[in-house]
């Protein structure tokens, strides 16, 4: 896939599962080398094989099956699971060249998924309380469909987010997805699409160029005031 994003900004894009601990070892390597200069910013996009990732507000309680490694991942949020069949979207920019302004890079992470969303006729929103890409599920209920975490250290983000294209619904039992336990969890593949990784990947990075836009435009309304 030819990479489409600014000059800059390097693509990477994996077709088999890598390793959480493997992904996060390169991720804090970068992270840092990106804040000293010494490389260039990097969209990741990857699966894992099944795994589940705990934030630094994890509690215990929502361990409930720990049926696959639990790793500590250092990023923010609870305990969340990744597997086959999940796309993620792993970002790291340097935020000292944007707007140093991490809520607004959240809300343009999230506008970012609900808008390729869109692209596959799924309507999806943000809710408030709760981290996250929303949808209706099939039995009528809303049920979370993207997960989001991040971590920033100086100004340099990692981590990012992941879409469920066609996961095990079921591996999800083993915790309590983001401490939320009064909600479910859905994907593409529940609500009738068939979207395989690479025609996900095609939609997201088609609009990369707007989500980038977003982080510019903020750091001008920063540079105003």
């Amino acid at each position: 896939m030819v990479n489409t994003l600014p000059a800059g900004i390097e693509l990477r894009r994996e077709t088999v599962p890598v390793p959480y601990r493997t992904a996060l070892a390169t991720m804090t390597e970068r992270n840092a080398a990106i804040g000293t200069g010494h490389t260039t910013e990097l969209i990741w996009l990857l699966e894992h094989p099944p795994v589940y990732t705990a934030g630094t507000s994890a509690a215990e309680a929502e361990l409930i099956d720990p049926r696959f490694e639990v790793v500590e991942a250092g990023r923010g949020g609870r305990y969340t699971y990744h597997g086959p069949g999940q796309r993620i979207c792993y970002v790291l920019l340097d935020l000292k060249r944007r707007a140093r302004d991490a809520r607004g890079f959240v809300h343009a992470l999230e506008s970012w998924m609900i808008e390729t969303l869109g692209d596959f006729g799924v309507r999806s929103w943000r809710s408030d309380g709760r981290i996250g890409v929303w949808t209706q599920d099939i039995d009528g209920r809303e049920a979370k469909i993207g997960a989001i975490g991040v971590r920033i250290r100086r100004w340099v983000t990692m981590h990012g987010f992941a879409v469920n294209l066609d996961p095990q619904l079921a591996d999800f039992e083993g915790i309590v997805p983001c401490g939320i336990s009064d909600y479910g969890v859905t994907s593409l593949a529940r609500l009738g699409k068939t979207v395989d990784a690479d025609a996900w990947d095609r939609a997201l990075l088609a609009r990369a160029g707007a989500f980038l836009s977003r982080l510019d435009e903020a750091c001008g309304r920063e540079a105003a005031e």
